[in-house]
């Protein structure tokens, strides 16, 4: 796996893979991570592609499912104290 791009944003951190024929997209806040793969030849543009697809309502729905993946976490990690 190779590291193609990283993005900056304010929330999280933006990385983009290559691999087997296949973009990686990896989110990172904190101790959560969220990946999404799609085939190269789906995306137009190569890596450019990529970046248009992460536009702002794409990107404001990882941040809100980061969200929900910390309130799961800290409900299950309750429950095990």
């Amino acid at each position: 796996m190779r590291l193609i791009a990283e993005l900056p944003h304010p929330d999280c951190k933006i990385s983009i893979f290559g691999m087997n024929q296949k973009f990686i997209i990896k989110f990172e806040q904190g101790n959560l991570e969220q990946s999404y793969k799609i085939a190269e030849i789906d995306i137009i543009g190569g890596v450019n592609g990529v970046f248009e697809l992460l536009d702002e309502e794409f990107l404001k729905s990882v941040i809100d499912q980061f969200a929900l993946m910390r309130q799961s976490f800290n409900s299950a990690y309750s429950r095990y104290e």
